[in-house]
């Protein structure tokens, strides 16, 4: 994928000749790529920006962020927060020399549509303080898991789609369990039958696996430098943490465990520790 000339012109390259830094490691191979994700410059979208260097490594909001080549370019390939304001957002990046470059990039607004649910379990929708320790601790489970960073792993960015179904809940919508509000729909929803296998769309390391208050059975996969995604309500998991997989590789089956409505794969794809769209990383 190419970004457009008229695209690149958007961005401000603001280089700080004075500002250098002590760099305490060696750069890195470059990571080099045969494709990159569709570009959606909204929140919860992906932000493909053309660095204009080689820089080793980069960050946005005090998270990495992928760096990788394509075509001879290099491209910062940043995931958008969902509460990500509209207009000017910054990021720097580390040059070998020890050099301090700032870009930037604009974000336009998005409105998500409403989704009403019925939950009958009524402590998936208010837990007890019980609960809350268990949903606490997992909380921080995940998060070191997306926080994971793996410089040996390639990232593919065009993925397959996990199980054969039909997507009930796109990403983003903005979700009312019982009439109350609750958190944005942090992934893609896949309705299929009880038992439907699920494939990894792409090539990774099982980082962990898991069975969670709201995601039930779960598995985490990396797919190097930032790039994991995330798979639930699943009814067997066929993978354990450490093995490698294909794109391709069976690794459970649909279900309906943890907070559902009925059997479906919930699927989320992570960047730079942030839930972004998983359609920009589909073939179709």
């Amino acid at each position: 994928m190419r970004i457009p000339k008229l695209e690149i012109s958007r961005f401000k390259q603001v280089l700080f000749a004075g500002a250098l830094i002590t760099v305490s490691h060696l750069a890195s191979a470059a990571l080099i790529v045969n494709s990159l994700p569709q570009s959606s410059m909204v929140p919860g979208g992906v932000a493909i920006i053309p660095t204009g260097v080689d820089a080793i490594s980069g960050r946005y909001k005090e998270q990495r962020i992928l760096l990788a080549n394509y075509n001879e370019d290099q491209y910062a390939i940043i995931g958008i927060p969902l509460n990500a304001h509209s207009g000017s957002h910054q990021f720097a990046l580390e040059l070998a020399d020890g050099q301090r470059k700032l870009l930037q990039f604009s974000v336009e607004d998005k409105v998500y549509v409403e989704q009403h649910i019925t939950i009958t379990n009524e402590r998936q929708v208010n837990p007890n303080s019980e609960d809350m320790i268990r949903i606490t601790q997992e909380s921080s489970e995940m998060n070191r898991a997306f926080s994971s960073w793996d410089e040996d792993l390639t990232p593919v960015f065009t993925m397959q789609v996990p199980v054969k179904g039909v997507r009930s809940s796109s990403f983003g919508l903005r979700r009312y369990f019982n009439g109350q509000p609750r958190n944005p729909h942090s992934g893609m929803d896949i309705a299929a039958d009880e038992g439907t296998p699920i494939y990894a769309p792409a090539p990774g390391i099982i980082l962990t696996t898991g069975n969670y208050f709201f995601n039930g059975n779960t598995i985490i996969l990396d797919h190097g430098h930032g790039l994991i995604s995330l798979y639930c309500h699943m009814n067997t998991i066929e993978v354990k943490p450490g093995t490698r997989v294909d794109s391709g590789t069976q690794i459970g089956k649909v279900g309906q465990t943890g907070r559902v409505t009925g059997p479906h794969l919930h699927w989320s794809v992570n960047l730079n520790n942030t839930r972004v769209d998983p359609s920009l990383f589909l073939l179709d």
